[in-house]
């Protein structure tokens, strides 16, 4: 059999044993052509599935209903798809052949065939352009990144209507408050809301997202060479795996890591003199401004006073039902949420990255070239979107930069707050550069890891104000500190490390306090790690959800809110550190006058009732299919599992699952990388495999791997390696089964 697939002349395409595509080319834009091909055959129907989404077109080709029309307004509000031309324009002359090069493979596949599930739906998909690349980017980090930050921003206006007071206000976001103007916000009509009104509050926080990346010199390594690693903690619940991982050559150099379907280049990953690895920075990039209006105008104290917004008409087609028109009023305060007509109070919001693309696009592209950790720094750094990138390169140097368009703010502005928008001084003062981000370059410790913290120290510019709390970072930090002659297999183990600081801190002050019971004495003698049989683990977290309760549930929001924000939403998974920092306070004014140790004793005598349980029975979690959602029989195997996660909010191994946007999500590691820059080995595991076709044995290839801890290989070293035939399943056998089941 013919093991490699050659439809192009001077390129072929095969799998490594381990289903990952490689691609072998004599130019760079067949590379790329290659790398859209594998991305069409392995991951088309995720690729067009998250077009539709972006297009805002989910209720005229998926599913028409009043939730799925909800999603549409959403992404017609943000028009990521609709403003790409400008930022096409401004693409360099090189990174415009690979896009083009890249949208070719992908349409060579999809011209001839595609996703059967699209087949079901009545879509007939229409050829990859480079502006859906662009679209993919925006919804990309928007979505794990900004979202997040303009969700918590909105979440404290609630908490202002809801009446928090002004000194629960200052301790909950010490720092971020100036400009607080209590009496306006308290006149915002907020049209979208974050908790819903069976709750006291309105509407769902989206999911959040997280990582842990981190670099050691070859100092402190056996192999006297820097290793990175990195392990991005997205929803690891949905099949396939938002990563696909590749191989790509030409020239006598590679690239290989985890790629974005629908998007050239490589997110994570190395090439042949440098490697890089991504996090997410938590930086503020989003802001919203209170809009006085009426009669379809906004106010501004300069002359003239009254302004007409911008409007932008979209219609959604649906399924079923008659086109819905919304108009959108816009400004150079981005995007109003709600009707000028209507005179009030509004907020708009903007994205710093909300028309990027350009020059993210050609810095990604440009790393194919990248050598030295200063090439990475000065490249990746001027991505639009905000990241932490380690670095290490082959000469022995290791790195850190910030990447992300951070506005500059009036003096003594945080971001956090709503300003009036009518005031010229509250408008953004243009964006810093990526040499004043946080960045290093070699730090004296020999090592760097970055985990959501707050690394403002390291720059000009203090980009975050919201980072998540400091405990992975710090125990990523002392493991790193402490120990010597690093390994591929000492970074694994790490990968896998549950001890959690956040737990050692709140048992210092519980530990007298305990309860002289069967619960008591097992979290007495709980080693603070949250590995699958501990009860310790299970006990602690019912202790430390009632404190929850006691504190914030009682003596401020409302149980039902608490109960809402921490079983459906990312709020106390994300944004922790805030709430955790008033619970280790001696006083606070949260607790209404009662002494901690009072507060801590009194919570556990009730959390401390239940039975006591293995940590990993309340960790159970199944794989579903990201466009049948759940919906299909078991026995048709588009879904897997359960899997029993390990790990919590504040350990190296995240392992947190709650409910978004009505549905089950995770927050975990989604893929692990490991490389050793002595060679070119690079170990990496997935959870889920390299397609999104359920009938390939390329399927979930890889999740056992992921759940036991066994890495693979990818090497450029190809000529003696085996190779298996790139081809999609063969389905004429199936298909009127499964037409017949699904209908």
């Amino acid at each position: 059999m013919q093991k490699i697939l050659d439809l192009k002349k001077g390129v072929q395409i095969w799998r490594n044993p381990q289903g990952i595509p490689h691609v072998q080319a004599d130019n760079i834009n067949d590379m790329y052509w290659g790398q859209g091909f594998v991305h069409a055959v392995d991951r088309g129907m995720q690729m067009l599935l998250m077009r539709i989404l972006g297009q805002g077109r989910a209720a005229e080709l998926l599913q028409d209903d009043e939730e799925t029309l909800k999603i549409d307004i959403f992404f017609r509000r943000m028009n990521w798809a609709g403003n790409s031309q400008k930022q096409l324009d401004l693409l360099d002359h090189k990174t415009k052949q690979i896009l083009d090069s890249y949208c070719q493979g992908i349409n060579a596949v999809l011209s001839q065939k595609y996703p059967w599930e699209f087949k079901l739906l009545g879509y007939r998909p229409e050829e990859w352009r480079p502006q859906d690349t662009l679209t993919t980017s925006r919804m990309m980090s928007y979505l794990t990144l900004a979202q997040s930050q303009a969700e918590m921003e909105r979440l404290f206006v609630e908490m202002v209507q809801a009446g928090v007071s002004q000194a629960q206000l200052e301790e909950l976001f010490p720092g971020l408050l100036q400009g607080l103007d209590l009496e306006l916000l308290h006149k915002v009509n907020l049209q979208e809301r974050i908790v819903p009104p069976e709750v006291l509050w309105n509407n769902a926080v989206p999911r959040m997202m997280a990582s842990n990346n981190w670099v050691v010199a070859g100092s402190k390594t056996a192999s006297g060479s820097p290793i990175l690693a990195n392990d991005p903690h997205l929803e690891s619940n949905r099949l396939p795996n938002i990563w696909c991982e590749v191989m790509l050559m030409a020239e006598s150099r590679y690239l290989t890591g985890g790629s974005i379907p629908g998007i050239p280049g490589i997110m994570t990953g190395r090439n042949s003199d440098l490697a890089w690895s991504v996090t997410y920075a938590f930086l503020d990039s989003i802001d919203s401004w209170v809009e006085k209006c009426e009669q379809g105008k906004y106010f501004r104290k300069e002359s003239p006073q009254w302004h007409a917004f911008d409007q932008r008409l979209e219609s959604i087609k649906r399924k079923k039902s008659e086109p819905r028109e919304v108009i959108f009023y816009e400004n150079e305060h981005g995007v109003l949420d709600g009707d000028p007509h209507q005179e009030g109070y509004y907020l708009a919001t903007r994205w710093a990255a909300s028309e990027s693309g350009a020059v993210s696009l050609n810095s990604a592209l440009a790393m194919w070239e990248a050598q030295t950790v200063d090439d990475g720094m000065n490249i990746l750094g001027k991505i639009e979107t905000g990241w932490n990138f380690v670095f290490a390169d082959t000469q022995g140097s290791i790195g850190f930069q910030m990447s992300g368009l951070v506005p500059k703010r009036r003096k003594g502005l945080s971001g956090f707050i709503p300003l009036p928008g009518w005031i010229k001084a509250n408008d953004w003062q243009g964006f810093y550069t990526h040499e004043e981000m946080p960045r290093i370059k070699n730090p004296p410790e020999g090592y760097f890891a970055t985990a959501n913290q707050n690394l403002n120290q390291y720059g000009v510019a203090d980009p975050i104000n919201m980072p998540m709390g400091p405990y992975r970072a710090d125990r990523i930090s002392a493991l790193l500190r402490a120990g010597k002659n690093f390994s591929i297999t000492d970074m694994s183990k790490m990968h896998f490390d549950v001890y959690s600081r956040q737990a050692q801190s709140f048992m210092k002050i519980l530990k007298p306090l305990l309860p002289d019971t069967l619960q008591g004495r097992i979290l007495q003698d709980w080693n603070l790690e949250y590995e699958g049989p501990s009860q310790g683990a299970f006990l602690f977290e019912e202790f430390y959800q009632e404190l929850y309760q006691q504190v914030f549930g009682k003596n401020g929001f409302g149980t039902q809110v608490i109960k809402y924000l921490k079983e459906d939403t990312g709020t106390f998974i994300d944004f922790y550190e805030n709430f955790d920092r008033i619970l280790l306070s001696e006083k606070s004014a949260w607790f209404k006058g009662q002494t901690r140790e009072e507060l801590f004793r009194r919570t556990a005598v009730m959390a401390l009732q239940v039975k006591p349980r293995p940590w990993q029975e309340t960790r159970q979690f199944m794989l579903t299919n990201i466009l049948f959602n759940g919906k299909l029989p078991a026995m048709l195997g588009f879904d897997r599992g359960p899997v029993a996660a390990i790990g919590g909010r504040a350990t190296i191994h995240q392992g947190q699952i709650y409910r978004s946007a009505g549905r089950e999500t995770t927050f975990m590691p989604s893929m692990r990388t490991i490389t050793d820059m002595t060679n070119d080995d690079f170990f990496s595991v997935i959870a889920g495999g390299p397609s999104d076709r359920r009938f390939s044995k390329w399927y979930c290839s890889d999740l056992q791997n992921w759940i036991t801890g066994k890495y693979k290989k990818l090497t450029p070293a190809c000529h003696d390696q085996e190779k298996v035939e790139f081809k999609q399943p063969n389905l004429r056998g199936l298909w009127a089964w499964v037409k017949k089941i699904i209908k």
